[in-house]
């Protein structure tokens, strides 16, 4: 089983920066892929950007040149920079981690709230 557990969150004005830190602890699969997604009220949890353990990315495009993620092997750490905030950003972030067929974990979920 693996534990993630996210930090980070909270108010900022728009065009503010945040800093999102998820780890992870248990019995970690050494090839994963961790990743931040997100939901706002009444919608469904999307993915924002996530890392394979070989550093490989994905961003969604709305985040694309505002977010960056990293990771931290030896930490067993993402964390996502998010810059150049907008309301619409605003959600619950969760941190997640892939592996194989059933690895699939996430976190308890942390709030971003971006006042315009």
């Amino acid at each position: 089983q693996v534990q993630l557990v996210e930090s980070g969150g909270g108010l900022v004005q728009a065009g503010g920066s945040l800093r999102l830190s998820c780890k992870a602890s248990g019995r970690i699969p050494s090839m994963n892929v961790m990743g931040w997604y997100r939901q706002a009220p009444g919608k469904q949890r999307d993915l924002v950007a996530d890392i394979s353990t070989e550093h490989n990315t994905y961003y969604e495009d709305d985040v694309k040149g505002r977010f960056t993620i990293s990771r931290d092997n030896t930490l067993n750490a993402v964390y996502l920079q998010m810059g150049s905030l907008k309301p619409e950003d605003t959600s619950v972030y969760y941190c997640n981690l892939k592996a194989g067929p059933g690895e699939d974990f996430w976190g308890q979920g942390t709030q971003v709230t971006v006042s315009s």
